[in-house]
């Protein structure tokens, strides 16, 4: 449709790990519609690192720990955010990433890889910086992020 493919959204949309990322209303809508999410397997833990990002407990290079604002799902989704962009600064060096680039980054515990919307998760990291901790602000730093 317009493009897009909408068994592979659709497909991605029923993923435990992508389910939990979405609002209490999208999950509402998507059951609505008579999509739920698929039975994991065997479940990632709560707070898994990315691939090759520190083990869940640990710090990532400079990533920090827990503060009032890194905690939870919030702190998950930077960590992811900055695994993906940890992979695009190893294979692209400090070229800016497109608005519209998705990033594919392989969480503990999925068979399939996540795709971070990169583009925009840097975009929107930067506008929200003045919200980030000092170890998030430290780890875009070792990557290079001029406006960190």
């Amino acid at each position: 449709m317009d493009g897009d493919d909408i068994g592979r959204w659709l497909k991605r949309q029923k993923q435990p790990g992508t389910w939990k990322l979405l609002s209490a209303e999208q999950q509402e809508r998507l059951t609505a519609l008579g999509v739920k999410p698929t039975e994991a397997r065997s479940p990632a833990p709560a707070g898994a690192a990315p691939a090759g990002a520190a083990p869940a407990g640990a710090a990532p290079a400079g990533a920090g720990g827990t503060t009032a604002k890194g905690t939870g799902t919030a702190q998950q989704a930077f960590q992811r955010g900055l695994a993906a962009l940890t992979q695009w600064v190893e294979r692209e060096g400090n070229r800016p990433v497109p608005r519209g680039h998705g990033e594919d980054i392989t969480i503990d515990g999925e068979r399939e890889p996540v795709v971070v919307q990169l583009g925009v998760w840097v975009s929107n990291t930067r506008a929200r910086r003045d919200k980030l901790t000092a170890e998030q602000v430290d780890a875009l730093r070792e990557l290079g992020i001029q406006w960190a």
